[in-house]
Parts: C-alpha cells; sequence; structure tokens
C-alpha cells in the first residue's frame, strides 16, 4: 500500500523574527497556563493565536463571519432536504467567492481549499490533506450528521465544478465526516499559489 503525505501548512521552514511585548502580568499566566495544558511551549501558542488571527480573525467580521453552537445547526440539519441543501449551497457559492478574493487576494481552486480549511480548523470542526501517487484526499469530520455531510458533498462538487475539476471527483461519506478525493497531480499546493 502506498504511504500517504500529509500537507502541513508550515511545510517549508520560514526565517524568523525576535520582537517583545508587554503584556498584562494575567495574560501572560492565562498563556502559560494554556501553553502547559496543551503540552506545547509558550513560543508556539503564541505564534498559533498570532497565525490564527492573521489568516483567519482578521478577516472573519468583515465578511460577516458568526459562530453558531453545533446543537444548533446539528437541528437545522434535521429538517433540511436535497432542494434546501442546493439553495444554501447556491447562497453560499458567492459569498465564498468574495470571501476567497478578499482573504487571498485572487480566486483559484487552490486558494479556494486553503480558504475551506482555514474555516474548518477556525471553526471548531477538522481536517486533513494527504496525498497518494497524485490524489489528493481532503478529510473533512464535521459531527453534524448526514445532512450536512451530504451539504459538504454538494460544495465540493459545486466549487470543483467552477474549476472544471469535477470529473476527477470521489466522496465517501458518513454522518461525521466527508472524504473527498480529487486527482490534481503531484504538483498541486493550495499553500503555494
Amino acid at each position: 500500500m502506498p504511504r500517504l503525505k500529509s500537507k502541513t501548512k508550515d511545510a517549508e521552514k520560514q526565517s524568523s523574527k525576535t520582537i517583545t511585548f508587554r503584556l498584562p502580568e494575567t495574560l501572560i499566566s492565562d498563556l502559560h497556563s494554556e501553553a502547559r495544558l496543551k503540552n506545547i511551549s509558550l513560543n508556539v501558542l503564541v505564534k498559533q493565536i498570532l497565525e490564527k488571527y492573521a489568516n483567519w480573525d482578521r478577516f472573519a467580521s468583515q465578511i460577516g463571519m458568526l459562530q453558531v453552537p453545533q446543537n444548533i445547526l446539528k437541528g437545522l440539519g434535521k429538517d433540511l432536504h436535497d432542494d434546501d441543501i442546493q439553495k444554501i449551497v447556491d447562497e453560499i457559492l458567492p459569498i465564498i467567492q468574495n470571501s476567497v478574493m478578499f482573504m487571498k487576494n485572487g480566486f483559484d481552486l487552490e486558494r479556494t481549499i486553503e480558504t475551506l480549511e482555514d474555516y474548518i480548523k477556525n471553526s471548531g470542526m477538522s481536517s486533513d490533506h494527504r496525498i497518494e501517487n497524485g490524489v489528493h484526499h481532503f478529510v473533512i469530520r464535521h459531527n453534524l450528521g448526514m445532512t450536512w455531510s451530504h451539504f459538504v458533498e454538494l460544495l465540493f462538487r459545486e466549487i470543483f465544478q467552477i474549476f472544471n475539476e469535477e470529473s476527477k471527483l470521489e466522496f465517501q461519506v458518513t454522518d461525521s465526516t466527508v472524504l473527498v478525493s480529487a486527482d490534481l497531480g503531484l504538483d498541486f499546493d493550495e499553500h503555494s499559489y
């Protein structure tokens, strides 16, 4: 069985610079506690916080993002039918396009997937991207029920169709996870555009 290669944003080592901030002692204490709880260094925690702000939080309110408790989405999903899911996807596609253009300075498949990964990570869900012989496997774990799995599947189908890549897609769906497999080749990298 071929070995899967995981994609990470920090694949290449970036140069770094030391800088100093003056922060309230209580905030420093809270950050130290959180770093210990996560079993990471304070530096790594602060870097994660700043990256989250730079990549997502600074844009979230400008593009109209709201946080919604998971149980509300789960409950709403129980009453949705296929035509409702299609209406939601139709409404969200132009929002995704505008958001990607605003946040990533362009609209292509790489930027769109990176933006969706950022959204997934920052909304409390999880995702993973693995590559196997040029086939990219995007795993989205949402824990919201089968309706939302169908939503994710339809959304990815529509996004790939925009970029004329829909014929290369395969899906595996459960009530909590969606696996999207796309033959995008070895050169595809949503973090290099």
